[in-house]
């Protein structure tokens, strides 16, 4: 593929919140100075349904037989939702990027898992798909994650820093022209979890957050965990959270909004300490989180001297998918869409398994 200048991919993303099936068919463009420019020509979230979303929330304790199936289903489900995306558009596209449902991500036992077959997405579309992004890194001794600072640096490389507010809140910079990234602390998956209490799908604008008050003894809990002792290569799976964060709330006899509260104090905490701490001057935001008011308040009060830009729309919602069809494209390239500054892997890598 890499003879030529201009390609059409279709990325989709399913993250630890599970809020959906992200796609996101862009056009990437290669300019004569070695530089990308995207386009997004179509952007849509297909809802799990509540019978997949509870199979996928559960994934992790399934034998392997029934893991197997849901790997067959999931992609089933994708494939499907690919084509009736697909369809009326006159568009196909080049390949297919998926990443794929995390189900275990345990890097310091080499483990990573994604389900959401690769083959079984390119048999039913009948569209070359990337998929397993994660395994070359973590063979190689990295984290396998996170995947897209390559794409940050490549595509939205004006602002010093991108933010990411998912499941987990991620970020990746360069230091002395070398990319650096990591997650930073759980952030939608827990106050998702918190608003389902309330049988809210999640707390709008952090309205309930706003009216709780912060528990102290609880905040300082979840600082002083030992994961933000850390330095260097680090990432955080689901296992992570309900060992040492979910507890914490569990355990605490706080009304609801109270823990929304001390939740949003605690992932702003260690946000800014970041964006301070590396003197960071102007973050592009993406994910669920910047559609938090309440959080992207505290967030700029507390490191005022960062410009917090959040774009448009479709690429608040739309920049993991938008970032894994770019991964899909370096692959199909041949180029390495994995960085081991990162990472902390032995070695840059080109990642992915090819289904055509």
């Amino acid at each position: 593929m890499n003879k030529r200048m201009s390609f059409v991919g279709l990325g989709l993303m399913s993250g630890t919140s599970l809020d959906g099936l992200d796609m996101a068919l862009c056009r990437f463009t290669k300019r004569e100075d070695a530089t990308w420019h995207y386009d997004i020509l179509k952007c849509a979230t297909a809802d799990l349904g509540d019978e997949l979303r509870r199979r996928l929330a559960a994934a992790d304790t399934l034998s392997g037989l029934d893991l197997m199936l849901l790997d067959r289903d999931f992609a089933a489900f994708s494939a499907r939702q690919v084509n009736r995306f697909l369809d009326g558009t006159g568009i196909r596209p080049d390949f297919i990027a998926s990443h794929g449902q995390t189900v275990f991500h345990q890097p310091d036992k080499g483990l990573t898992v994604q389900i959401g077959s690769g083959a079984a997405i390119a048999a039913l579309t009948g569209i070359t798909t990337v998929c397993d992004f994660r395994t070359t890194d973590v063979a190689l001794g990295g984290q396998g994650a996170p995947l897209v600072p390559i794409g940050d640096k490549l595509l939205f490389g004006s602002y010093e820093a991108c933010l990411n507010l998912g499941g987990f809140s991620n970020i990746s910079f360069d230091v002395n022209g070398i990319r650096k990234a990591f997650d930073i602390s759980p952030c939608n998956m827990l106050l998702n979890r918190l608003a389902q209490k309330m049988e809210l799908p999640f707390d709008k604008d952090g309205m309930n957050a706003r009216d709780g008050y912060i528990y102290r003894p609880l905040l300082d809990q979840l600082n002083r965990l030992t994961f933000y002792q850390e330095e260097g290569a680090k990432s955080l799976g689901k296992e992570w959270f309900d060992a040492e964060v979910w507890p914490l709330f569990e355990q605490s006899e706080l009304c609801v909004t109270d823990q929304l509260r001390t939740a949003v104090e605690h992932i702003t905490t260690q946000i800014t300490n970041i964006l301070n701490h590396h003197k960071i001057k102007s973050v592009l935001v993406s994910g669920g989180g910047a559609k938090n008011l309440f959080l992207m308040d505290r967030i700029r009060l507390f490191a005022p001297d960062t410009m917090v830009v959040i774009p448009q729309e479709n690429v608040v919602d739309f920049k993991e998918a938008i970032l894994f069809a770019f991964l899909g494209l370096l692959r199909l390239n041949g180029e390495a869409n994995c960085l081991a500054s990162v990472t902390g892997a032995a070695a840059d890598c080109c990642g992915g398994a090819v289904y055509c």
